[in-house]
């Protein structure tokens, strides 16, 4: 007698084999530094909710968009015109990542490849914009900093209002042709050479002014000191003198009166 059907394995291998097909949309793994957004085919996109690093068990029908939340780097090269109409090839180097509690907005406005649709038009945009309003030797002067920091500032402030945080915009390179690049560096080196001289001049004048002022601290110094010394005076210290080698025990022979304006003199000591 052939043992009987169990009756749970019909549903048991259904369930496996529902499990085996569809594990790949069921099970969704979110790893460190990355965070994803459902979309429900019957309530369609979840903005406001984010889902965190982990695995995720979801309906098969459904699906979950990951995005990666970490600080991305990537360059542009461009040419673009300077304020009196040359054309300048100039390489950028940008760090930018999404907006992490945003990304249902930015994923149901822009999508997956806002990097290509937002990110690198606005980048190029700011830079064309910014770099019209200079001449292609402020490029290679301290203007460059400020130059590099109005791009930034103005691409921010237009990626924000997409969701993405631009964080970091940095000038790599800048091409000129080779014979007008030798006449700036040329002319930034005679800048330089000039603004030396009168660095020069400027120290050799003020220690000439701090020479002056001492010695006349020296000559005034000199006549308060003439004007306060007198034959009175000279007398006293003479005589404070005297009275000091007097009480030492040291032989000596004082005259009193034998000098000039009547000062003692030593004869002798041992």
């Amino acid at each position: 007698m052939n043992p009987s059907f169990p009756k749970w394995l019909v549903p048991a291998v259904a369930a496996f084999l529902f499990l085996l097909v569809f594990s790949s949309k069921i099970f969704v793994k979110i790893n460190s530094g990355e965070a994803g957004v459902l979309y429900d085919i019957i309530s369609g996109l979840k903005e406001d909710r984010v889902y965190d690093q982990g695995l995720k068990v979801i309906a098969p029908w459904n699906k979950m968009f990951v995005y990666s939340t970490r600080i991305q780097e990537d360059r542009s090269v461009m040419e673009v015109l300077s304020a009196n109409g040359l054309t300048i090839r100039t390489e950028l180097s940008y760090r930018y990542r999404v907006v992490e509690d945003k990304i249902g907005y930015l994923h149901n406005n822009i999508g997956e490849g806002y990097h290509e649709r937002i990110v690198i038009p606005e980048i190029r945009s700011a830079t064309r914009e910014i770099i019209g309003k200079y001449l292609p030797e402020e490029l290679y002067s301290s203007k460059r900093d400020s130059i590099q920091t109005e791009i930034f500032v103005l691409a921010a402030g237009r990626i924000s209002e997409k969701n993405i945080e631009l964080d970091a915009v940095l000038i790599r390179d800048v091409g000129l042709p080779e014979k007008l690049k030798q006449a700036i560096e040329g002319k930034l080196e005679q800048e330089q050479s000039s603004l030396a001289y009168e660095f020069r001049i400027s120290r050799a004048l003020q220690e000439a002014e701090r020479q002056r002022i001492e010695a006349e601290g020296k000559a005034a110094a000199n006549r308060i000191l003439s004007a306060s010394i007198t034959d009175k005076v000279l007398q006293d210290k003479g005589i404070e003198a005297t009275l000091r080698l007097a009480e030492s025990s040291n032989t000596k022979v004082i005259v009193i009166g034998g000098g000039d304006q009547g000062l003692p003199i030593i004869l002798g000591n041992n």
